[in-house]
């Protein structure tokens, strides 16, 4: 019975269903004009006619759940610059940077006030399920890179090189990081390596383009160096690393990643540059600090490995565990949604709906019975 109800059979019963393209889907938002020519933008919410000037429109709030950017930060700063992060260096303010791989993510990390936001090429593991950072590519880094750049105005962002974008030459990470700035939307690109990549990093720089340098433990050559490994354990080891450090403030980059490094190493060498250091793993005696937001956030499940150098201030996992656990159960058993979430409809409304769908139901019903009969016959 219920098939038999057409849309075409009910645009015949309705004059108001039956004016076809004088209605557009448009969005009514709270504290539009009350008198426009007419409103055809993007649609959630209905229909609604084209309207003339000297028509009244009825201003409704938009109902959906998908508002990304929600209020405001709640105490506005200005833009982080270059400037901006040499003068925090210059004063002795730490640097405050955190990974981020979407919207979400940067959103936070944006309101939290990070004076540095860095898409990670960590993002392979985090937010792509990979085995390692070698796995992800350039096009998969820029998607990423988009998406983060949109939730920031005020954060100095840094997109990631992944792994086979910028050893080959220096030509080749030039034309990356262009795409990096261009496509990705960041204020500047990372990339690992010491001395041997002063060329790639001057070559980057020379173009207008800011580096920033990542020395000590490199994960993306993690075979090379026999795993995850601590870096400048040795005298030869912490000389090779300050050779590094100066080798890169030397091409030009505007700061540097210091990784997995005895924190008497990382401060000795920090006091010898002339640009910011940010640690991670490396103490407390670098310019700033950097840890992957999903690690510090606690946002992953028990028993998965985290660093020593990585503290856990929050549990995002079991928040999020708890609340889709009980969003479960509360549908399962019926709770969800309460009246309180739902729209409400005038009673009258209800019943004059009901009443004429079922008297079209019931005179469908009795013409197929009707066409049936003459067929027999």
């Amino acid at each position: 019975m219920h098939k038999q109800i057409t849309s075409s059979l009910l645009r015949r019963s309705s004059p108001l269903l039956s004016r076809g393209n004088n209605y557009k889907p448009i969005v009514l938002l709270r504290g539009a004009g009350a008198s426009q020519p007419h409103l055809n933008t993007t649609t959630t919410t209905g229909y609604q006619p084209q309207l003339h000037h000297h028509q009244h429109v009825q201003i409704q709030t938009r109902y959906s759940s998908h508002s990304p950017m929600g209020l405001p930060p709640t105490n506005p700063r200005k833009k982080v610059t270059l400037n901006t992060l040499q003068s925090m260096y210059k004063k002795g303010e730490k640097i405050t940077m955190i990974t981020a791989h979407d919207f979400p993510s940067a959103h936070v990390a944006e309101h939290a006030g990070m004076d540095m936001i860095l898409v990670g090429d960590s993002l392979a593991m985090v937010a792509l399920g990979m085995e390692d950072t070698s796995e992800v590519l350039v096009e998969e880094m820029l998607l990423h890179c988009r998406s983060v750049a949109r939730a920031t105005s005020r954060a100095f962002t840094v997109g990631d090189l992944p792994m086979g974008s910028y050893e080959i030459s220096p030509q080749q990470a030039l034309s990356t990081a262009i795409r990096f700035i261009k496509e990705g939307r960041v204020s500047a690109v990372k990339l690992e390596g010491g001395a041997e990549m002063a060329p790639t990093i001057r070559a980057i720089t020379t173009a207008g383009i800011p580096v920033l340098a990542h020395i000590g433990l490199t994960p993306q050559r993690q075979n090379a160096l026999g795993g995850f490994r601590v870096q400048g354990k040795s005298k030869e080891s912490a000389k090779r690393l300050l050779r590094d450090a100066l080798a890169v403030q030397e091409a030009g980059a505007f700061a540097m990643v210091v990784e997995a490094v005895p924190q008497e190493v990382a401060a000795f060498i920090t006091g010898l540059l002339k640009i910011p250091t940010i640690g991670i793993g490396a103490g407390n005696g670098t310019s700033g600090q950097v840890l992957v937001q999903a690690d510090m956030t606690g946002n992953f499940p028990p028993g998965r490995f985290l660093p020593k150098f990585v503290k856990k201030y929050g549990d995002v996992w079991g928040e999020a565990l708890r609340a889709i656990e009980t969003y479960r159960d509360e549908v399962k058993g019926g709770s969800y949604p309460a009246e309180e979430h739902t729209y409400p409809m005038a009673k009258e409304e209800v019943e004059a709906f009901v009443g004429d769908v079922r008297r079209l139901m019931n005179a469908n019903a009795s013409a197929k019975a009707e066409g049936e009969g003459e067929k027999d016959a």
